[in-house]
């Protein structure tokens, strides 16, 4: 597989434990790095532009930083910079991470009476070139117990119990996830009936949109 080969330093701009796996499950070693950056400072009234302007600022946030520390002059091989961003729309309504507790637990149980998507960016910058590419990708996820939909990729929920959700909140995680949806972690993933199609998308970061961009810069 053309990631494992040694003619490139892969970052993952990100601290997201679920991008983190996707990545590695793709064959990638790479290191990491976040961005220190007020995402409740950039607004674009459509998700899709929204998305796309948060992962461009901390690309450029980190590409700052590591120009500070490392001498890209030097390097013989390319490094690879993969920012992304994700939020949940919810009843056409746009949701980041929750802002607090309260929010956190509202989100977890609209989920199992709406329709919800998800919208996530992916922006891969070659920091030798400056070459630089980035796409949306949006998911469709039904969030309803019965079965009315034929989109490719759905989720279906049982209704979340509120000990399940207060588990959940103490551990804090969801309160650092898009929407506070974490269709992969093991207390929700008993009350996922069905998934249809992918998940990485919903996950934060689709696999053959990162692969397609990691090539176009390369």
């Amino acid at each position: 597989m053309e990631a494992n080969a040694p003619h490139f330093k892969l970052i993952l701009g990100s601290s997201s434990t679920a991008r983190r796996k996707i990545l590695a499950d793709m064959g990638y070693h790479f290191t990491t790095m976040s961005a220190d950056i007020d995402e409740k400072a950039i607004r674009k009234e459509k998700p899709e532009d929204l998305v796309m302007a948060l992962a461009e600022a901390k690309a450029d946030a980190i590409i700052s930083k590591f120009r500070n520390t490392e001498n890209l002059e030097k390097d013989v091989n390319p490094t690879i910079l993969v920012a992304a961003d994700t939020v949940v729309v919810y009843e056409g309504v746009v949701r980041e991470k929750p802002s607090s507790e309260a929010e956190a637990r509202q989100f977890m149980k609209d989920y199992a009476n709406g329709h919800a998507a998800t919208v996530s960016s992916v922006l891969v910058t070659n920091l030798v070139t400056g070459s630089r590419r980035g796409e949306w990708d949006k998911v469709e996820v039904p969030l309803l117990i019965s079965s009315q939909y034929s989109i490719s990729r759905q989720i279906y929920f049982h209704d979340i119990p509120d000990q399940v959700i207060d588990k959940l909140i103490e551990e804090g995680i969801v309160l650092y996830a898009a929407g506070g949806l974490i269709i992969e972690h093991p207390l929700i993933l008993p009350y996922v009936k069905e998934v249809v199609g992918s998940t990485d998308s919903v996950m934060g970061l689709p696999k053959a949109l990162t692969e397609r961009l990691i090539k176009e810069v390369l």
